[in-house]
C-alpha cells in the first residue's frame, strides 16, 4: 500500500471499531461508516442498504467490515439483516468502488462447536487439542452461520473479482482489555454450564488484547495474499485456535494472558 492509504472502517462506533480509531490513525487515512451518528465524522447508514452505503466506499483503498450484529444470540432476522445481507453489500460496494482489499471480521463461533462439544477440559493447560483454520467449519449458532457465510462470500469475492480478502476468527476483545479482570465473568454465555473458574480458564485461553488486535488488522491489510484465514488471539499459554494463519500474515503477538 502507497503512504497512508484510505481505509474505511465499518462499524466504526463497536469497540474493535474504536481499537481500530485510536491504534491505526496514524498509520491509515481512516474513514467511518456507523449505523447511528457518532461523535467523530462518519458517513451514517445502513450496511444492510447497498444504496445507502455506496458513497462511503468512494475513493477507498481498503475496507475493515466490523459492523453487523455482534452476539452469539442474535436473532435469525438480525443475523439475516447484518451479517449476510450487510456483509454482501459491503464486498459489492467495495467491487463497484474498486476497492482491492478487505478485511472481514468473522469469528470463533464459524467452528464454535468444536470448543462447545470440548469445554471446558479444552481450557486446561496441559490440553494439546488445537482447532486449525482448514478445520471444517461447525457453527455453533444462527450468528456462527453468518460468519461461515461472510468467510465463503468473501473467498468468493477474492476468487471471482480478484479482491484480496482476510477473514479474521476474532477471539475475546474485552473493553477492559484485561484477561483477568471482571469481565470473564460475563463471557461464553452461551455455555451456562460453565463455572466461573472455568470462564476465568476460557479468557486466558482466548484473549486478544486492544493492541494484538490492531496489529492483526494492519497485517491483514498489508499482507500479500489473495485470501486467508486466520484466528484472532493473544500468545496465551494455553491457545486451541491455530496461530499458523495469523502468523502467514506477518502477524506476531506481542501480548500474552498469565498462566
Amino acid at each position: 500500500m502507497s503512504a497512508r492509504p484510505r481505509v474505511l472502517v465499518t462499524g466504526a462506533e463497536g469497540l474493535i471499531g474504536g481499537v481500530v480509531r485510536a491504534r491505526l490513525g496514524d498509520a491509515y487515512d481512516l474513514r467511518a461508516l456507523t449505523w447511528r451518528p457518532a461523535p467523530f465524522p462518519s458517513h451514517v447508514a445502513d450496511i444492510a442498504d447497498l444504496e445507502a452505503i455506496r458513497p462511503a466506499f468512494g475513493g477507498v483503498d481498503a475496507v475493515v467490515h466490523m459492523a453487523g450484529t455482534p452476539h452469539v444470540s442474535s436473532s435469525w432476522e438480525d443475523v439475516l439483516r447484518s451479517n449476510i445481507v450487510g456483509t454482501r453489500n459491503v464486498l459489492e460496494a467495495a467491487r463497484e468502488a474498486g476497492v482491492e482489499r478487505v478485511v472481514l471480521a468473522s469469528s470463533n463461533h464459524a467452528v464454535g462447536m468444536y470448543e462447545i462439544e470440548a469445554a471446558p477440559a479444552i481450557y486446561a493447560l496441559d490440553d494439546p487439542r488445537v482447532v486449525a483454520e482448514d478445520a471444517p467449519v461447525r457453527p455453533d449458532s444462527d450468528y456462527g452461520v453468518g460468519k461461515v457465510f461472510a468467510e465463503a462470500i468473501g473467498r468468493m469475492y477474492a476468487d471471482r473479482f480478484g479482491m484480496r480478502v482476510v477473514c479474521l476468527r476474532i477471539g475475546s476483545v474485552v473493553a477492559d482489555d484485561d484477561p483477568t479482570g471482571p469481565s470473564v465473568l460475563a463471557t461464553a454465555a452461551w455455555m451456562p454450564w460453565l463455572t466461573d473458574d472455568d470462564r476465568r480458564a476460557r479468557l486466558r485461553a482466548t484473549w486478544l488484547s486492544q493492541r494484538d488486535c490492531a496489529e492483526l488488522i494492519r497485517c491483514s491489510l498489508e499482507a500479500d495474499v489473495r485470501f486467508a484465514v486466520a484466528y484472532g488471539v493473544s500468545d496465551n499459554p494455553r491457545r486451541f485456535w491455530s496461530l499458523d494463519g495469523a502468523r502467514a500474515l506477518d502477524f506476531v503477538p506481542l501480548d500474552r494472558a498469565p498462566a
